[in-house]
């Protein structure tokens, strides 16, 4: 663990679950519902699914660039908003976020969510001046979603962090196949053993059930103060 922090220059978080859980309040599965019924009115197929990201693939894969898709992507967009006013914060993430600032590592966020969801979040919790500029979240592609490592690298190019100086937390396969495409390294965040379980059975070497369990080792390390 100590060798995971000592070796990254900039930490790069997943948003929703690592940071916090967006949809505690307005439920994932109520804005599903309501995008499937948006996508039922503009014709197109999506399944029945509690997931809003799958929604959102299933209308994009059906209708790649078609207005229709594009107006539900800014509905998902506008749903993620909402959300991020009550969204519940994640034990222990703040501290970590202000440790890790602490000891100079450039901070990220790279999420499949919206960047405006995020930003929004990081100003009602006090954590927008640890992240800065470096919030990077969904495009108009939705194909360049996680697992692809797109977000990633915009990440990488926005602190002028090296993959090999990176680590990323991520709660998901998809974030460590993520981090694995753009060569950074991962540590897995899983605050049940179900989501442990899929995580090692995705190949994540390093995961841990709270964050809080990782606060020592990062006030243990250096202070890299050169960083921008």
């Amino acid at each position: 663990m100590r060798k995971l922090f000592a070796h990254a220059e900039c930490v790069i978080f997943d948003f929703d679950g690592p940071l916090c859980s967006l949809f505690a309040v307005r439920t994932a599965s109520s804005v599903a519902e309501r995008l499937r019924a948006f996508a039922d009115a503009h014709q197109l197929p999506v399944p029945a699914t509690d997931d809003p990201h799958a929604v959102l693939r299933a209308a994009a894969a059906s209708h790649p660039g078609s207005t229709a898709s594009q107006l539900l992507e800014a509905e998902l967009t506008r749903e993620e908003v909402h959300a991020a006013a009550t969204a519940r914060p994640t034990a222990g993430a703040a501290a970590l976020v202000h440790a890790l600032g602490g000891r100079g590592r450039r901070l990220a966020v790279a999420s499949n969510n919206s960047a405006h969801a995020v930003s929004a979040y990081l100003g009602v919790s006090g954590l927008a001046g640890a992240f800065h500029d470096h919030v990077h979240g969904r495009t108009g592609d939705v194909a360049l979603l996680k697992p692809h490592p797109d977000v990633l690298r915009r990440a990488l190019c926005s602190t002028g962090a090296p993959p090999e100086r990176a680590l990323m937390i991520g709660d998901t396969p998809t974030d460590l196949a993520a981090a694995r495409a753009a060569g950074v390294a991962f540590l897995g965040f899983a605050p049940d053993r179900p989501r442990a379980e899929q995580l090692h059975a995705a190949g994540a070497e390093y995961v841990v059930t709270q964050l809080g369990n990782v606060l020592g080792t990062v006030n243990s390390l250096p202070s890299y103060d050169s960083f921008g």
